[in-house]
């Protein structure tokens, strides 16, 4: 349930940033630590009198969100990554991942602007590519096959790069997180929510379970681990969810199990 609020939050901080701010002298990252720790909508307000404006944003499986600010009066691009509703750093970014790159960044930043909470951007990011240093041929196969995993398209790896290899695996990293809403299933059928409970303790999720139709049908240990296998009948789901430290570690629908029928 947190997750999910984070990202709520999140989005609101990168979207109700458009609206638009009063200009103020911009400072470099180093220079914004102040807002590390803030909440979400905290920092979107203090990035915006510091005269920031929203670029682009990204979410991975992971429950983080990367988002992209720019200061057209001081040129400076910079990162902000939040997770679980909190600001966890602020670093300076490229010009080219805000969208400058010797264009008009205004024209950029309002090109993207409308995708921004569906993360589609076609332009690759720094934090996309972890700690790989790529040479510029290297990068282009990166940016490849990160729009070929982003938009779902066949995994075609021509020249047999690393890079590509990389950047499909981020695309599709990505694409899974924008889509964390979608059941897997199409038609008409209505099924219940689950993916919500991921991170809620364990307790108030099983019961939350139960009141959304379903039933444990299996329940065993593994390690430090406790696993419950639940049913629901009349949408066919049949979920495993991991218990750890008192809370839903992992929750998916695994589709078919001995009992879930």
């Amino acid at each position: 349930m947190k997750k999910l609020l984070s990202y709520t939050v999140a989005s609101a901080l990168i979207s109700s940033s458009l609206m638009g701010a009063s200009p103020a002298l911009a400072e470099k990252a180093s220079h914004l630590s102040s807002i590390n720790g803030k909440d979400a909508w905290g920092a979107e307000q203090a990035l915006k009198e510091r005269g920031f404006k929203h670029v682009s944003s990204h979410k991975n499986t992971r429950g983080y969100v990367n988002s992209y600010w720019w200061d057209k009066d001081d040129d400076n691009c910079i990162r902000v990554e939040v997770y679980n509703d909190t600001v966890e750093s602020i670093i300076d970014a490229k010009d080219s991942d805000c969208g400058k790159s010797g264009g008009n960044t205004a024209a950029a930043v309002g090109a993207v602007a409308g995708l921004a909470l569906l993360g589609a951007v076609l332009a690759s990011k720094s934090h996309h590519k972890g700690d790989k240093n790529y040479n510029q041929q290297e990068e282009a196969e990166f940016d490849r096959g990160y729009k070929d995993g982003l938009y779902n398209a066949s995994y075609h790896n021509y020249g047999r790069s690393d890079a590509y290899s990389h950047g499909y695996e981020v695309g599709v990293d990505e694409r899974n997180a924008n889509l964390s809403h979608h059941h897997n299933r199409g038609g008409y059928a209505e099924v219940a929510q689950y993916k919500d409970l991921q991170g809620a303790r364990a307790a108030g999720a099983m019961d939350e379970l139960n009141r959304r139709g379903f039933t444990q049908v299996d329940n065993f240990t593994s390690g430090n681990a406790r696993y419950s296998i639940q049913w629901r009948r009349q949408s066919h789901q049949c979920l495993q969810a991991i218990v750890a430290n008192g809370r839903i570690d992992d929750i998916r629908d695994i589709h078919t199990h001995p009992r879930c029928r």
